[in-house]
């Protein structure tokens, strides 16, 4: 018996053999956590982006709610009402909708009407913005007050922040489902780890008696279960990318549905997987061998 132990000598692969029975059940295992974290990583992307999209659509718009006062019709004051916002620094464009628009605003809160002509339905003034310097509820409602415009201004300001709450719930949902994979994915190299070394348990003794490291011996499980999450990560992302691509081509530009509109580029979120999978299986083989073999 050697006095010291010589790691060049002692490879993962005249260690730990190349293939095992168990591994076809841990790539697919591991390979399908990827799966579902690079699904979860892609719809977060494109929720984000569409937050944003609906986000700066209400940042560059507002619309001012008119009210007819004494004897002027409704679309005579939504018309003075446009006429006095179009002059409004930082506005670029106020245009009075058609009544027909109103009505159909109104229609799912008031059910079937049969006629709404009699009824006071006020009339809207879509006010587009401008994306520098973008005109504030204030400066329009002083505008429509210094016409005597009976309106109420709405900068949607309560959907933005609706949409910005909603995103930072998908935000850290997301980030907890992704926790909870990669925590399941290093519980699963753990078992296999511990199995491993409880199969190879004599070897271990005689490469702690020939001098080995409990670090050494460690590295072996670490390299061969690291390469095994490789494999699988690639093969989780692959199929997380196919699958990307297939809804990009179903919807067209906006992917599957405009509400999670899937980018081409999206698709590369997908390449670092088998580095990370890499990385999560080896942490757990490690850290998993080190306290099995300190116990031997």
């Amino acid at each position: 018996m050697s006095a010291a132990f010589d790691p060049q000598r002692w490879k993962p692969a005249s260690f730990l053999p190349e293939a095992e029975a168990r591994d076809p059940a841990l790539i697919f295992v591991v390979a399908v956590l990827c799966f579902l974290a690079c699904l979860t990583g892609l719809m977060v992307i494109a929720g984000d982006r569409a937050a944003h999209g609906w986000q700066n659509q209400l940042t560059g718009e507002a619309t001012v709610i008119v009210r007819a006062r004494g004897g002027e019709t409704p679309d005579a004051a939504a018309a003075r009402a446009a006429e006095a916002l179009a002059a409004v620094p930082g506005v670029t464009e106020a245009r009075a909708l058609e009544k027909e628009k109103a009505y159909e605003l109104i229609r799912p809160w008031l059910g079937d009407v049969a006629d709404l002509e009699d009824l006071p339905v006020p009339r809207l003034v879509a006010v587009g913005l401008d994306d520098r310097k973008p005109a504030t509820a204030a400066v329009l409602d002083k505008a429509l007050k210094a016409q005597g415009i009976d309106a109420v201004v709405d900068d949607h300001s309560v959907w933005i922040e609706d949409i910005r709450c909603a995103a930072g719930v998908v935000r850290w949902t997301a980030a907890s489902i992704l926790a909870l994979i990669a925590g399941a994915a290093g519980a699963v190299v753990a078992f296999a780890t511990r199995a491993g070394i409880a199969a190879r348990r004599d070897v271990v003794e005689v490469l702690h008696l020939a001098g080995a490291e409990d670090a050494q011996i460690a590295n072996l499980f670490e390299l061969r279960f690291a390469r095994v999450a490789a494999v699988a990560g690639a093969i989780g992302a692959v199929a997380a990318g196919a699958l990307g691509a297939m809804l990009r081509l179903i919807g067209g530009g906006e992917g599957i549905t405009p509400a999670l509109p899937i980018a081409w580029a999206d698709l590369l979120a997908v390449l670092p997987c088998p580095v990370l999978a890499a990385l999560v299986a080896a942490v757990a083989a490690r850290i998993t061998a080190r306290r099995l073999i300190q116990r031997l």
